[in-house]
């Protein structure tokens, strides 16, 4: 499981960070969160194919967000794809794919699904599930929780002790299939331990914030979160819906994340060092989002 920061600006892109947009590389796919402009040639520079994407997950519909859509959507169609793309995002989805899908002179040789989403649980398959969360901004915002789904450990020196031999067996009864040993059958919670907790990570899009991020975000792996101004633009972050950095690690801190990763960063900041010293000073597992930058989540225990 892979996270690439495709684009880690606030509303203007600047000469070192572009546009909202992040790819998440895990479960065969590419599942992108957020979409804005100049998204598809940042997809380039990371050497990542637009033609593996399946879902795209929308936060809400301020420009800097979903702007590359368009473009995106074109380029897919130009390259001849044919599968399905299953767009999600907050009230409002279904009518911006279709000025999509009506924008300019190309031929759509593929179908679109939009899914307009409210809370809670919207896809769930063997390998993971993804959820959302409303947040607190200045328009409708969608926060997602994708979380990889682990089969339950396989105690070994239990099965051989009922009998079963290592090999095809025991594929089996991971696989949760039973077997007969003679008169005897193996069922697979006789030799199956408690579900495994697989990886997951949160992105909160803008919010200022909120009790819903903190209870959304509990545990998680990895928080990857708003943190648009410093302290000193206290009050620019309470008008436009925007976290601090400082409001982001307290978050991270009640939430009990294991790592914060802070995003969305205004225009005003070249340098971003006063940024990440507010965050590290609440939560020490903090680290700055750079264009490019790629963070492999890794498991923890077993």
């Amino acid at each position: 499981m892979e996270i690439i920061f495709l684009g880690t600006s606030s509303a203007l892109p600047t000469k070192h960070r572009n546009h909202s947009a992040i790819a998440l590389k895990a479960f065969g796919e590419i599942i992108l969160l957020d979409c804005g402009e100049g998204t598809q040639r940042q997809m380039t520079q990371a050497k990542l194919s637009p033609m593996k994407v399946n879902k795209i997950l929308l936060t809400h519909f301020h420009g800097d967000h979903f702007l590359g859509l368009p473009g995106l959507v074109q380029s897919m169609a130009f390259r001849g794809r044919k599968s399905a793309l299953h767009v999600f995002g907050p009230v409002g989805t279904s009518c911006i794919i279709d000025y999509i899908k009506n924008l300019g002179y190309f031929t759509l040789s593929f179908p679109i699904h939009t899914y307009e989403l409210d809370s809670g649980l919207f896809i769930e398959n063997e390998d993971y599930k993804v959820s959302c969360c409303p947040t607190k901004h200045t328009v409708p915002n969608l926060a997602y929780s994708i979380e990889e789904k682990r089969s339950p450990k396989f105690l070994q020196e239990k099965a051989m002790a009922l009998g079963v031999k290592p090999g095809p067996d025991f594929g089996k009864l991971q696989a949760g299939v039973s077997i007969n040993l003679g008169d005897k059958k193996v069922l697979p919670e006789q030799v199956l331990g408690e579900e495994r907790k697989g990886r997951r990570i949160v992105y909160s899009g803008d919010t200022r914030p909120c009790s819903d991020m903190i209870n959304f975000s509990q545990g998680v792996d990895i928080l990857i979160h708003e943190s648009t101004f410093d302290n000193s633009h206290q009050d620019k972050a309470v008008e436009n819906g925007h976290s601090t950095a400082s409001e982001a690690a307290k978050i991270a801190k009640t939430a009990q994340v294991r790592k914060l990763i802070l995003t969305h960063i205004s225009t005003r900041y070249r340098d971003t060092d006063l940024l990440l010293e507010e965050a590290l000073k609440i939560f020490e597992n903090s680290q700055m989002a750079q264009d490019l930058m790629r963070i492999e989540v890794k498991l923890v225990g077993n």
